[in-house]
């Protein structure tokens, strides 16, 4: 069948077995989901749920660089990829070779199409709408839970040395908004480096502190509150902030419950 992908890119997919390769681990998690154990034959070194597929599927390299030999050893049908995720160069190399679906997931609403969208393809549609509507259900409740809670002004650390916060342009970005809180970087794109100086100026009332990329430890929160001595400052799960496909069905819940 020919699709259209998040990216607006014509793919044909086959309609026969397919033999997968996941590049991007939140998607690859979200595989699992859809039972999709035969089908998917290799995944990253970053795809580390579920455990069982970690430690049995075959390797093809990080998220950025790929083994081409171990790709076209798996003879793959089928690569799922993401377009901030994966390096555009080597995905453009491997659309010459492979059917390459790549997703572009920035808000609640894009992570819920991009689900829609793989059950489609791997032949998992009620499965996939099935679970979008737990999401959707979950989230609802969220914006039910968090209507008096106050609107803190949030900084959100994805990285040290130097401090890197996210822009209103990601789908971190829109979690923090769905907890009812307003990313105090909201009006910048991407990932923006912020400076110590930054910090004791903007005085956020919440700082998260995120697992991932960088693995911030409580270590740090001694070090950046006497930045912010009056901030609330936490460690959080970056898995529930930037992952975008199963997981959802407990992001909701996490942030209902956070601080």
């Amino acid at each position: 069948m020919t699709v259209t992908d998040q990216t607006n890119t014509t793919v044909k997919i086959p309609t026969g077995p397919l033999r997968i390769v996941s590049l991007v681990p939140s998607q690859t998690e979200l595989l699992h989901y859809l039972e999709l154990e035969k089908e998917v034959v290799g995944i990253t070194k970053f795809c580390v749920h579920p455990t069982e597929w970690f430690k049995t599927k075959t390797r093809v390299g990080g998220t950025k660089q790929y083994h081409f030999d171990r790709i076209e050893a798996l003879q793959p049908n089928l690569i799922i990829a993401n377009k901030e995720e994966n390096d555009k160069d080597q995905i453009l190399q491997l659309t010459q070779k492979y059917p390459v679906w790549v997703s572009d997931v920035k808000n609640l609403g894009d992570a819920c199409q991009m689900i829609q969208s793989i059950g489609v393809i791997t032949n998992s549609k009620d499965a996939a709408n099935q679970l979008v509507e737990k999401i959707q259900e979950g989230f609802s409740i969220l914006k039910l839970a968090i209507t008096d809670r106050p609107r803190l002004r949030v900084l959100y650390l994805i990285w040290q040395k130097p401090f890197m916060t996210v822009g209103g342009d990601t789908f971190i970005n829109d979690m923090i908004e769905s907890a009812g809180w307003t990313n105090c970087y909201a009006e910048q794109t991407r990932y923006p480096i912020v400076t110590e100086n930054e910090i004791k100026e903007l005085q956020p009332d919440l700082i998260l502190l995120s697992s991932e990329p960088f693995p911030f430890k409580e270590k740090h929160i001694k070090q950046i509150s006497h930045l912010c001595p009056t901030a609330v400052i936490r460690l959080v799960d970056g898995e529930y902030f930037s992952w975008y496909g199963s997981r959802l069905l407990q992001t909701s819940k996490y942030l209902r419950n956070l601080v």
